[in-house]
């Protein structure tokens, strides 16, 4: 399983992004999905997970502003995010697993500043 992350770049407080992480061989193939970020001196931490079936979770400090989702047709796991704040500025990165093991994309940095 390999996981590539893309779509990050700089946006301004308020303003709107889409990551994206396409999954080969294909997105069948592994189980739950999620978004982690890291910023700058800090832990990695859970954003979203979105299950096989389309359930989905949000750490509180993204729960109205940030949708994830999947789409089987594509391979790719998408995070809408709206209400951009300078504290969501980090690497973003796509996790999923598969037969137990655990698989990281290589991550895209989001930058929120004016």
């Amino acid at each position: 399983v390999q996981l590539q992350a893309s779509g990050g770049g700089l946006v301004q407080p308020g303003g709107s992004l889409r990551v994206s992480c396409v999954v080969s061989p294909s997105i069948f193939d592994v189980d739950a999905m999620g978004w982690y970020r890291q910023a700058p001196g800090m832990q990695r931490e859970l954003v979203a997970i979105i299950d096989n079936f389309g359930a989905a979770n949000y750490a509180d400090s993204v729960k109205g502003r940030f949708t994830i989702s999947r789409d089987s047709y594509r391979d790719t796991l998408y995070l809408h995010m709206n209400n951009l704040k300078p504290e969501d500025t980090a690497i973003y990165y796509c996790h999923t697993h598969s037969h137990g093991q655990n698989y990281w994309g290589q991550g895209t940095l989001v930058t929120v500043s004016s």
